[in-house]
């Protein structure tokens, strides 16, 4: 990954952090048609977020331990704690 990409998978998991996103609406909201532009795929290569099937809420993406250290390490606010 780029260090251009950085600041775009600091958002990309500080958004998810923000609430429940399902799996459909995290990539609607996130997909790009630009090859280059890998930010879902870095942030879970990188094991900051994970897919998850919640029992009578489907496929979710949600911010792992490391995801919500990025995000205390770059001074981002409101992530919780675990």
């Amino acid at each position: 990954m780029s260090d251009a990409a950085d600041p775009l998978v600091l958002d990309f998991v500080e958004w998810v952090a923000r609430g429940p996103r399902n799996y459909a609406e995290v990539v609607a909201t996130w997909r790009t048609s630009c090859p280059r532009l890998t930010i879902w795929e870095d942030a879970s290569d990188r094991g900051y977020v994970v897919r998850e099937t919640i029992a009578g809420t489907g496929l979710m993406v949600i911010v792992t331990a490391s995801g919500e250290k990025l995000l205390r390490e770059h001074g981002r606010i409101g992530v919780p704690q675990r």
